[in-house]
């Protein structure tokens, strides 16, 4: 891995900085308060009342404690003996509120400053429980107990606080239906085995938390999981879900109490060390492995909780380094960009309150900031969001409705990110969203409306409306064909659908102008008019049945550009299945007809997958795509088959491996015209819940028949990368980091020779008070 050089502004006092910094943020606040009062107001008129939602009349209430309770997971302190106390009786997946198999008891209290949660988890065979040591939020396939806090109260977006019968934690951020965000919190949790089944207890700050501001008792919504893994995956719960409601936080246990509670000073400063060794081979491939560069970086990132219900985090110099590597994707015959998840801390933090149908806020578009500014938050009925970053170097995608380009600029660009959110009653939410990018004479500015509107149980409509105004600096202009002056252009997505227990049916309209830029998300397809309907109806298996669950899935689209001329038409059919041994699979035939350079191509296609858990220790899963497809670099028909195939095992509590193959060959009426392969070998040992170390290795090797290109290409190419990493987590701020990596390349002409190879350590510190 090569970390990112970032430089501090050293004309800017730290303080000068921080004003400098709010002042540019308030201003752009105000400025979305402005046009998004003005956008609803314009779109849905003055009637709209507020209402609060429906609180039940008769909310659990939490008692408070003012004894000591020690997090050892074995639940034995005099406290847990007055805490509230439920229990989860049913299994909710993929029982339908069956009887649940085992029994589950959840306590909860809390102090001025913390909230505790206990969970004894009996086992009729305590010899069957799942429980892997392995880093933070890694976890999901053992046994785990979670609970559910909806600390707003608003119905419409979680924290989930999980741990496994080791104490390994796990958390993000739900926010319904469909969308959340990775969260890393500051809480304090520990297990234990037992003969009756395990134990654990959860310690959560009220610093970690956001909640509603108030001096006296408030409510919250509540639910408290299991995840039992035995040859089907069950999930307890500690209420029955109507699967004809699609709002399952309207469902939950309403909790009241914590009156008087505080997050204390509410103030996290963390200090980071980071240091790079880059030597990189200087003429390929015959050279000298030189030192590239040799770098220490010094950087801080503070947040402070202004009020228990919005939070101002910054960053000065910050390290924006990710130590996770990223998967490999196959890049032949691709088209459009690829897609990489965010895996940063600073963005990934508070990334579901920028979340929405249209991808315009992409973080990893930023790409090497050298400070950064964030505000985020929920008061009463408003939720904002907020950030500004300065950026030393500019990526953009350049869309189009067949194909993108993507570059990068060794140029500064300042990057805002403006979210406003307004619930109206329990079930309606509208919003306004601007982005703006400038750096020089380029600008990108995207402004809109959207609204989530639940009509009823089983019946929602998102909507969304965006406009924006670009201006490309010449060069950018003149190399990739695009306008020589500002030009604007909008964009609309509605979705509506209609949820029951056994069936539903939706329906999806998408129409994106040829002018349409959101420079800040990942858009790479514009000039175009998608229509999309689809229906799924749903079989849900009973005890002893050879499915758990079965569902037949069928929907067809259009879509065109925006002079009516046709891209794409698909009719697909996709049968789900889930049984035992945790296995599911799906087949999923589809006939396209598809337009490319003044060619239309019919295609027809099949999607196999089958993936299964045979026991505790492992996983294997297989998807293979076998059918036509377009040879877009020569515009020809042909045949594609893709296998991508892994397993991962677990050897005792510590030793994991996980090999990935992936295998993708085409024929075209001449011949072969390429094979590709990609192998990736993960082994890791886990020596406690805070420590590992992990090797990783890459390697990808492209086989291409020139004779049947049109460009001009190598016959082969050849990569590897390695990886060697140590990692010593105390909690997700407090970290040491150090590893290796490196680069080899070959091709026809020489074999596999090493490009370049990094050193890099990173130490950080939370500072919490």
């Amino acid at each position: 891995m090569k970390l990112r050089r970032v430089c501090a502004k050293s004309n800017l006092h730290a303080d000068s900085t921080y004003l400098f910094l709010m002042s540019h943020l308030v201003a752009r606040f105000r400025a979305v308060l402005r046009v998004g009062t003005f956008l609803i107001g314009t779109l849905f008129g003055p009637g709209l009342a507020v209402f609060a939602s429906d609180v039940p009349s008769n909310p659990e209430w939490i008692p408070s404690t003012e004894e000591s309770i020690v997090i050892d997971g074995v639940v034995d302190e005099a406290a847990w003996d007055h805490a509230w106390s439920t229990e989860l009786p049913v299994e909710v997946r993929p029982g339908e509120n069956t009887p649940a198999p085992v029994r589950t008891q959840v306590l909860v209290t809390y102090s001025k400053t913390e909230l505790y949660i206990a969970f004894r988890a009996f086992d009729d065979d305590p010899e069957a429980i799942r429980a892997h040591l392995s880093d933070r939020d890694q976890a999901w396939n053992d046994d785990w107990v979670g609970v559910v806090l909806d600390t707003f109260n608003d119905e419409r977006r979680n924290y989930l606080l999980v741990v496994n019968p080791l104490g390994v934690q796990m958390d993000k951020i739900e926010a319904w239906p469909d969308g959340g965000a990775v969260w890393d919190g500051i809480w304090h949790s520990a297990a234990e085995i037992f003969d009756w089944g395990w134990s654990a207890e959860m310690k959560i700050p009220f610093s970690t938390l956001r909640f509603q501001r108030s001096d006296g008792p408030q409510t919250w919504g509540f639910d408290a999981i299991r995840g039992y893994p035995r040859s089907v995956f069950h999930q307890l719960g500690a209420f029955p879900r109507d699967r004809n409601n699609n709002c399952y936080l309207c469902q939950s246990i309403k909790i009241e109490g914590f009156e008087g509670v505080s997050p204390g000073k509410n103030l996290e400063i963390v200090p980071t060390l980071t240091a790079a060794r880059y030597e990189e081979r200087s003429s390929f491939p015959e050279g000298a492995v030189d030192l590239e560069d040799d770098d220490v970086q010094l950087g801080i990132t503070a947040r402070w909780g202004l009020t228990p219900n919005l939070t101002l985090a910054g960053t000065i110099n910050p390290d924006f380094s990710q130590v996770e590597a990223d998967a490999r994707q196959l890049d032949i015959n691709q088209t459009f960009a690829l897609f990489f998840p965010e895996k940063r801390p600073f963005f990934m933090e508070g990334a579901d309150f920028f979340e929405t149908n249209l991808n315009v806020v992409y973080t990893r578009m930023m790409h090497d900031p050298a400070w950064g500014l964030k505000l985020t938050g929920k008061e009463g009925v408003n939720t904002i969001g907020a950030y500004v970053v300065e950026d030393d170097v500019t990526n953009l995608i350049i869309p189009g409705s067949q194909s993108s380009d993507v570059t990068s600029l060794d140029r500064s660009n300042t990057s805002t990110v403006l979210r406003y959110k307004r619930d109206i009653d329990d079930r309606f939410t509208l919003g306004a969203l601007v982005t703006d990018r400038q750096g020089g004479d380029y600008y990108n500015r995207v402004a809109g409306v959207d609204g989530d509107f639940r009509l009823s149980d089983t019946d929602r409509i998102f909507a969304q409306f965006l406009v924006s105004d670009t201006r490309y600096s010449a060069d950018v202009a003149e190399e990739f064909d695009q306008p020589d002056a500002a030009f604007d252009d909008w964009a609309v997505d509605l979705l509506y659908s209609h949820e029951t227990r056994t069936w539903s049916f939706w329906g999806f309209f998408r129409d994106v102008g040829e002018g349409f830029r959101a420079d800040l998300g990942f858009m790479p397809k514009v000039d175009f008019r998608h229509s999309e309907v689809g229906a799924n109806y749903n079989w849900i298996g009973e005890e002893g049945d050879w499915y758990s669950q079965m569902v037949l899935i069928g929907m067809v689209n259009y879509v065109e550009d925006q002079a009516g001329h046709l891209l794409r038409n698909e009719a697909a059919v996709r049968f789900n299945y889930e049984g035992p041994l945790q296995s599911h699979a799906f087949v999923r035939p589809s006939r396209v007809r598809e337009a490319f350079a003044d060619q239309i191509f019919d295609l027809e296609e099949i999607f196999l997958h089958i993936c299964l858990k045979p026991d505790r220790h492992s996983h294997a899963w297989i998807n293979i795509i076998d059918g036509d497809r377009i040879d877009y670099t020569n515009v020809q028909a042909g045949e594609r088959l893709n296998i991508d195939a892994g397993f991962w095992y677990r050897f005792g509590s510590h030793f994991r491996i996980e090999p990935h193959f992936t295998f993708e060959n085409m024929d075209v009426d001449e011949a072969r015209l390429y094979e590709a392969r990609i192998g990736q070998l993960e082994a890791s040992w886990q020596f406690n819940a805070r420590a590992f170390v992990r090797a990783i290795v890459q390697h990808v090797e492209y086989d291409f028949n020139t004779a049947l290109y049109s460009d001009d290409r190598d016959p082969e190419f050849e990569h590897l990368f390695t990886q060697l990493l140590f990692s010593y987590k105390v909690n997700p701020q407090t970290v040491f980091f150090l590893g290796y990596s490196d680069n080899s390349q070959g091709n026809q002409d020489y074999p596999l020779t090493q490009s370049d190879r990094t050193i890099f350590a990173k130490v950080g510190y939370a500072w919490v008070f």
